[in-house]
């Protein structure tokens, strides 16, 4: 048992959401007790004392989509012409990288953006893979990658037509193995979901072929969801169908499925996400970089449908996703007073939805019986700081690298900014080698 304490603490917890010199008291992977320092470490004397300095405490942060595969394209230089449109970018980008992957490529591209999010702060990241070459165990790889780090996180395999059938069928099966693997028992670490691209890479026999895969598993669809117009007009024109009435109409959707973007949505698919109590991710900054639009995450959410907050693989800092979150509704609509109370929600209510439909236990919040995840953070406001404004706080304050110390399912998993038993410069190192072949392969 330990106790971490002296700092200002935000639980999430509506009852007690803040204590100006709060601590937290942790026993195996649960939070036993909250409250003020003086009064905790009067009634637990001997037990471990960790001494914030006065820092912020706050449970860890969830990325509820990421891509793991996409760690290698960091600094890579493209040969081929400059995007025109979304397409471009997937099939002169993205595509090649995924498909230049090799099994020991998905295990760096694992290790380093699970390195990445600790010291950011992510404690629970769901995550979207492709490799086509190497679909075969790719999950699993990943899955003891999170073990080495101590994350927690729910996977998949991203299915499409692209590659042709016998990938296809090899990554249907990565998803329900992993799903039959992990999905089942009473470990709270990792779990699954069943991954597809988006409705314009897969036809109607290949939904078929992936709903016919599920029955009788206990997990949802993680699919990209009209995410560039690109995926809205292949499916009125092929379909007769706008994307989600497409994918409502194979069973797609549901309290365990995250349908990722719902950017080109209309009111009616709305109505139905809302029906199906379908969970859905926004992704602002990718969504800026590809210029596919806006999401409609203030009115979905109005419609009261979880909208939750991710990444897309494009940072893994949460903080950084939450202030372009908060931003760019304001630029879209023209309107400075949108967006302050959808942000925090979105990051820290509706993510932990999400992590619920999955995660046994209280995840995200920190008070008695809630699973121990918990960062420290190095801040020290300018200005006057109490349950009325943290979140002001939090959003102009803060940024990932501001976090010096990660505890994830009760365990120190980093401290002051080292990861605990892990030789991060070896794993940079060995990760800049197969990311160099890699680059190699692709253009070559």
């Amino acid at each position: 048992m330990f106790i971490i304490g002296n700092g200002r603490l935000i639980t999430h917890d509506e009852l007690n959401p803040f204590f100006h010199n709060g601590a937290v008291v942790v026993e195996g992977n649960k939070v036993i007790e909250v409250g003020e320092t003086e009064s905790i470490r009067k009634k637990y004397p001997e037990d471990e004392f960790i001494d914030a300095r006065g820092q912020l405490i706050m449970p860890g942060m969830i990325n509820t989509h990421h891509h793991i595969y996409s760690a290698f394209a960091r600094g890579m230089t493209s040969t081929g012409p400059a995007p025109k449109n979304f397409v471009d970018i997937l099939e002169n980008m993205w595509w090649k990288v995924d498909k230049n992957l090799e099994l020991e490529d998905v295990k760096y591209s694992a290790l380093t953006t699970y390195i990445d999010s600790v010291k950011n702060g992510v404690t629970t990241v769901f995550d979207h893979h492709a490799s086509p070459m190497a679909a075969k165990d790719s999950l699993f790889t990943i899955a003891e990658a999170a073990k080495e780090i101590g994350i927690r996180t729910c996977l998949c395999y991203e299915v499409s037509d692209r590659d042709g059938i016998e990938i296809l069928e090899e990554g249907i099966k990565e998803n329900t193995d992993f799903i039959r693997h992990y999905n089942t028992g009473d470990q709270n670490m990792i779990k699954g979901m069943f991954g597809m691209h988006a409705s314009f890479t897969l036809s109607s026999e290949s939904l078929d072929k992936c709903v016919k895969a599920m029955e009788g598993l206990d997990a949802g669809y993680h699919i990209h969801t009209a995410e560039a117009i690109d995926d809205l007009y292949d499916s009125q024109e092929k379909y007769s169908k706008r994307v989600v009435e497409r994918l409502d109409e194979y069973g797609l959707l549901g309290e365990k499925s995250i349908a990722v973007h719902c950017i080109h949505v209309d009111e009616v698919e709305m109505g139905i996400l809302k029906r199906n109590g379908t969970q859905v991710v926004h992704n602002p900054e990718s969504n800026m970089g590809n210029a596919v639009g806006c999401s409609p995450a203030l009115e979905l959410i109005s419609k009261g449908i979880n909208v939750g907050l991710g990444t897309d693989g494009y940072t893994s800092d949460m903080f950084e996703s939450m202030k372009v979150a908060n931003i760019i509704h304001k630029h879209v609509k023209k309107d400075p007073a949108v967006a302050w109370g959808e942000t925090p929600q979105m990051v820290f209510e509706n993510n932990r939805r999400i992590v619920a439909k999955y995660f046994e236990g209280n995840i995200g919040v920190l008070k008695e019986g809630a699973v121990a995840d918990i960062i420290v953070a190095d801040y020290d406001p300018l200005t006057p700081m109490d349950e009325t404004n943290y979140n002001g706080h939090i959003l102009f304050g803060l940024m990932g690298r501001s976090v010096n110390t990660t505890i994830i399912d009760g365990k120190i998993v980093m401290k002051d900014r080292k990861l605990v038993g892990i030789d991060e410069e070896r794993v940079m190192k060995e990760s800049r080698e197969h990311a160099s072949k890699m680059w190699q392969r692709l253009n070559g």
